[in-house]
């Protein structure tokens, strides 16, 4: 019998500079999430929750909050290229080019831009992203620039979490 212990996602090893991750999943944003997400985060802009006055505005309906389509694009990218992540270490150059309505289904890709060894941690790197979000049209709806540290293979400290059953192997 083997054992294959819990994992997933890249380490620092497993980048390549141009290489381009299409993340696999896609996701559907409904009308619950965007309101829930908008009045949760104390966002009163009534376009994003009023459809009687989004329907006055330039897009003439509700326009999905662009927090929640940058944090649902980011969390399309983990699986890719933050799995492994001991912290993210910035975004810079965050544009939305494109409109998020709902019923729109977001896809990201990455592309690795940059690579080196943690100068203060020699269990990790530090691996540059460009990342992109797209529409089910293929419209580009935002994009950023991301580093992120993210530890080695042979780095401890994502290994061996996984709990004992008390009543023994399965």
């Amino acid at each position: 019998m083997t054992v294959h212990e819990p994992g997933l996602g890249r380490y620092y090893e497993d980048f390549v500079v141009g290489d381009v991750y299409q993340h696999p999943l896609g996701r559907t944003i409904s009308e619950a999430d965007n309101t829930w997400f908008t009045l949760l985060t104390m966002n009163t802009n009534q376009n994003h929750f009023n459809a009687h006055f989004a329907a006055k505005a330039p897009t003439g309906k509700i326009i999905v909050n662009s927090g929640l389509t940058v944090a649902i694009v980011l969390g399309l990218s983990v699986i890719d290229v933050s799995q492994t992540a001991i912290m993210n270490l910035g975004w810079e150059e965050i544009k939305l080019t494109h409109p998020v309505f709902i019923g729109d289904t977001v896809y990201a890709e990455s592309k690795v831009t940059a690579k080196r060894e943690s100068k203060s941690r020699p269990y990790a790197g530090i691996v540059g992203f460009h990342t992109r979000g797209l529409n089910q049209d293929g419209d580009e709806i935002m994009s950023w620039t991301r580093t992120v540290m993210v530890y080695k293979r042979d780095a401890p400290h994502d290994k061996g979490y996984f709990p004992q059953a008390k009543t023994g192997p399965l």
